[in-house]
């Protein structure tokens, strides 16, 4: 349960201000039916996230013992410092020519989850415990919960968020995952 309730807080935060969440206006819009960006959204996200999560479990099983915790607690202090940092969607990028919301949405956000912070968050947090399933759903949940708000309310909820604060918030989440994993791998050094 900790893994799920972790992994939705992280990326639920992270998820504030983020690009995906600029989409996710840029897609409501652009299309202005609910139903269909949120079920692309879903859908997009579950994909990604569960490929991203799986990669975090098959990777922390190739550590040598006792690096894992700290190459873990290291990556979760560069996404803490990452989430820092605002995102902005560039001026020319445009939405995929796909006729249907759902498919426009999906295949957007799928794509500008690739290499974002709350990907590398699934593979950070799927490393972290040994609950895939509840991190995927976590994330998932999380990036639900920072993104169809926006999709519902558009514009004008968006631009009441804290945006500074939040991502402040985030980036203590993280900062708090990396000192949780040292802290319960003993503090002890890296064996190799």
């Amino acid at each position: 349960m900790e893994a799920l309730l972790l992994s939705t807080l992280a990326v639920a935060v992270a998820e504030i201000g983020d690009k995906t969440q600029l989409l996710a206006l840029l897609l409501a819009a652009r299309y202005r039916r609910f139903g269909p960006l949120a079920a692309g959204i879903t859908v997009a996200t579950l994909l990604n996230h569960a490929a991203a999560g799986w990669l975090g479990a098959w990777l922390v099983g190739l550590l040598p013992a006792g690096w894992a915790p700290w190459l873990l607690a290291a990556s979760l202090l560069a996404v803490a410092l990452w989430t820092l940092k605002p995102d902005a969607m560039p001026e020319d990028e445009a939405l995929p020519s796909v006729r249907s919301a759902f498919l426009a949405t999906t295949t957007a956000f799928f794509l500008a989850e690739i290499g974002d912070k709350t990907q590398i968050a699934t593979v950070l947090l799927a490393a972290r415990f040994e609950a895939l399933t509840l991190v995927v759903l976590g994330t998932t949940l999380g990036m639900l919960l920072a993104n169809l708000p926006v999709v519902w309310l558009g514009q004008r909820f968006s631009r009441r968020l804290p945006l500074r604060t939040l991502r402040i918030l985030a980036a203590c989440v993280f900062a708090a995952l990396a000192v949780g994993v040292l802290l319960e791998s003993g503090n002890g050094s890296p064996k190799g």
